[in-house]
């Protein structure tokens, strides 16, 4: 190993040349010896030595405090002072120079060793703590996240220039600054203002992740869609340092996930318009295929026709009329909601009371087929509804729970007016084939049907007028079913949107 260059200065001749053979004996290289100020800085400059042993009074107007600083600062040469004088003053005026020991003569061999040891240890450890700090600068400054540390308390500590870039702001100016002064997020949908993630890491004392849809209120007021996570920097256990936090700009990934679902929203239209062409146009061609035969057939057999016989074919005539029609109105009332003309007109009505009319309008219609049992559970039910679109829902979902019950099924309806909660509670139950789990959830899509249910059975539109009925009301449906046991349909009504009393 080489031996380590010291370079001593010192104003007494003989002091200086004890120090060298003391250093020479130790196995030390001493590159020269100075006895001023000016003197020792032009020999650090040419010998450039591993170390300045450093007398603090010297010859000249330049002190041994003064040729240090400037060694350290041009050389980044580590020096340690020996001097006579360890007054609090000279030790003030020696720690400015940030010198690497500090020896009081008289002193040994041995003490001399020790220093100049400990002070090549020292400064080795600092231009490895610098070599790592410039490395880990140079990675954080060419990373494309954005990378912003903080302080224990919450002040600026570093900002990489992708930061600077989505922040707006600069490391020079913002230092030192509160984090919360320049990192502010909000709710991307809402624009209510989010709690800062440094303030919550140092409550927390753990990695902390933002939520999907968060925005970051750049300098110049943007608002900037960002992923990101903030982390403790640990000394110790338990004991935070700061805080860094890693985040990126979203805004391209948002634009791609608009237009990718604009693109799907398209395609689902183009295909719902293939669908609603082919079902509609399906759904008229049976009740016209009804009404052409049965009239083909009046003709046909003309005077011979029976009186039993024409009945049955002008009771077909009216149910595939009557199929047209509610077909009509189904894809009418549909057109009305999707341009958002659902109007909710709410008035005060009497449900029960309603409710039993409806009831005794549809078995008229249906013939009692089957039994329909309504009980209510209030004694007030006065409620302020729109009673045209509660018609489309009660009627909608009767219809179904008696199309596919058994024969002769009991259909079940249950009315409660809780007021403590503010809602009416509307429950149709059936006993029929049951709807599949797997089908349950896409019920109320347009032209859907159950796997279990056969293709002529409804138009595939009920259920998506029961819901946006529901949905004007500001309600809500629910769906329960087994298959082969039967389905409970669960309307809530909301009264306090604009509440009666009782």
């Amino acid at each position: 190993m080489d031996h380590v260059k010291i370079l001593v200065v010192e104003d007494e001749v003989i002091v200086a040349r004890t120090i060298a053979n003391q250093l020479n004996q130790l196995g030390y290289m001493v590159t020269g010896k100075a006895s001023s100020g000016e003197v020792a800085i032009a020999k650090a400059l040419e010998t450039k030595p591993q170390l300045v042993l450093m007398d603090i009074i010297l010859k000249g107007k330049m002190d041994g405090i003064t040729a240090a600083a400037t060694i350290r600062e041009q050389l980044d040469i580590p020096v340690i002072f020996l001097t006579a004088y360890g007054d609090d003053k000279t030790l003030q005026r020696a720690k400015l120079t940030q010198p690497f020991g500090y020896v009081v003569k008289p002193f040994t061999a041995k003490d001399l060793r020790i220093a100049v040891e400990i002070g090549l240890l020292k400064h080795q450890l600092e231009q490895d703590l610098r070599e790592n700090r410039d490395r880990l600068a140079t990675l954080l400054n060419s990373m494309s996240d954005a990378v912003i540390a903080t302080d224990e308390q919450a002040k600026v500590t570093f900002m990489n220039p992708a930061a600077e870039l989505i922040t707006g702001w600069k490391q020079a100016d913002v230092t030192g600054k509160d984090i919360s002064k320049i990192f502010n997020l909000v709710d991307e949908i809402t624009d209510a203002a989010l709690e800062n993630p440094v303030l919550k890491v140092l409550r927390e004392k753990k990695v902390v992740y933002l939520g999907e849809f968060t925005s970051l209120i750049a300098k110049n007021g943007h608002k900037i869609p960002i992923g990101d996570s903030a982390s403790p920097i640990m000394r110790r256990a338990n004991q935070i340092d700061g805080v860094v936090i890693v985040f990126w700009d979203l805004s391209e990934r948002r634009q791609t996930e608009v237009l990718e679902r604009a693109l799907n929203q398209e395609r689902e239209l183009n295909n719902l318009k293939s669908l609603f062409i082919s079902t509609v146009s399906h759904d008229f061609r049976n009740p016209l295929t009804v009404i052409q035969t049965a009239v083909e057939l009046i003709e046909i057999q003309g005077d011979s026709l029976t009186a039993a016989k024409k009945s049955t074919y002008i009771r077909r005539i009216k149910g595939a009329v009557e199929s047209m029609k509610q077909l009509m109105e189904d894809v009418l009332f549909m057109g009305k909601s999707d341009v958002g003309k659902i109007e909710c007109h709410p008035h005060l009505v009497n449900l029960e009371q309603v409710c039993r009319e409806f009831i005794e309008e549809f078995s008229l219609i249906t013939n009692g087929e089957n039994q329909i049992i309504f009980t209510c559970h209030s004694k007030c039910t006065d409620a302020l509804i729109d009673e045209k679109l509660l018609q489309y829902i009660f009627i909608n979902l009767v219809s179904n729970a008696v199309k596919y019950s058994l024969e002769h099924g009991n259909i079940q309806v249950d009315l409660t007016c809780d007021y403590l909660e503010k809602v009416a509670i509307l429950q149709i139950k059936d006993q029929g084939i049951g709807i599949p789990e797997a089908d349950q959830k896409r019920l109320f899509e347009s032209f859907y049907r159950a796997s279990n249910v056969k293709s002529i059975q409804g138009t595939g539109l009920g259920l998506v007028i029961v819901k946006r009925c529901v949905e004007a009301h500001q309600g809500q449906i629910s769906v329960t079913s087994q298959v082969g046991v039967g389905t409970t349909f669960t309307v809530i009504l909301p009264l306090s949107w604009e509440s009666a009393e009782c």
